[in-house]
């Protein structure tokens, strides 16, 4: 018999939960233990995990690269955070919430960093002047999507993936809680792709970047194995543009990056040329 539990007056943090993730979970931030982050050649050092969060990072530079912008070569280095290396002292400098993804633009006299998906999608597209309109309604637009897909999703994540697929229990309370708000956000963007062919209106942006390898995986199957649980199919709009951006050269490069062996498909761990890609999608 489940009992309910007794809420302390002061929190502690308990020993051991059972959660895939509990062995680096700490309420608490700043570095662990000192490690320096490598470098490579490019004049962006990007450091992540082929994770919903860090492919939005690597399919925008693989489709600024895609467009001839060679300023936007870059290297992509592992950051396991299963191992933990997101609280090394260089990871720390760079992110002090010890989040992926991490950018570093090296290409000014003093490297310039910047954290948070969103935040790094606005910067490439800002300094690359891609992806991002210019005229002040269609570039809001973008920016209201963009904004939508921060605050958004963490309920499909760390609510819904959480529970569905990671606590060591499943809850019952707290799976339909979740599958609600993630159906309910599917279907705001069921609608809204009934009228345009991508998120924000005709062009694709860095809208599409970072709501696809959430919801467009999602819907695909291809994350937290929960299409049927969602009944996904009935999302026939987002189904579409799922499938489209999927059917992207740059979105298949990108989302490869960072990815370990222990995810399906193909994978490259680090990235240091067009070529590592090449290879490892031949593979």
């Amino acid at each position: 018999m489940t009992h309910a539990y007794q809420v302390p007056k002061v929190w502690q943090q308990p020993v051991a939960d059972g959660n895939t993730w509990a062995s680096i979970n700490r309420p608490t931030s700043g570095a662990t233990h000192n490690t320096p982050l490598p470098k490579g050649k490019h004049p962006l050092q990007l450091y992540s995990l082929g994770t919903p969060n860090g492919q939005k990072v690597t399919i925008m530079l693989e489709e600024l690269l895609a467009l001839g912008v060679t300023a936007a070569e870059y290297d992509a280095h592992l950051i396991n955070i299963g191992e933990g290396d997101q609280f090394g002292s260089g990871f720390v400098e760079v992110n002090p919430n010890s989040k992926i993804p991490a950018l570093l633009d090296c290409s000014k006299d003093k490297s310039l960093r910047v954290f948070e998906s969103g935040a790094i999608l606005l910067y490439l597209a800002e300094k690359f002047d891609h992806f991002l309109p210019k005229e002040l309604a269609q570039r809001t637009e973008v920016m209201n999507w963009l904004f939508w897909l921060q605050g958004s999703a963490p309920y499909l994540g760390g609510g819904f993936g959480h529970f569905y697929q990671y606590a060591p229990e499943k809850i019952e309370y707290a799976i339909n809680r979740f599958t609600m708000e993630a159906k309910r956000q599917l279907d705001v963007l069921d609608k809204q792709l009934a009228q345009h062919t991508y998120i924000a209106g005709d062009e694709y942006s860095i809208a599409d970047m970072a709501i696809w390898p959430w919801y467009g995986c999602v819907v695909l199957g291809e994350t937290y194995d929960a299409a049927t649980f969602l009944d996904a199919k009935s999302y026939v709009h987002v189904q579409r543009w799922a499938k489209d951006i999927a059917a992207r050269p740059a979105v298949q490069r990108g989302r490869i990056v960072n990815r370990t062996a222990s995810q399906a498909g193909p994978y490259l761990e680090n990235r240091h040329s067009a070529t590592d890609i090449d290879a490892a999608l031949k593979a």
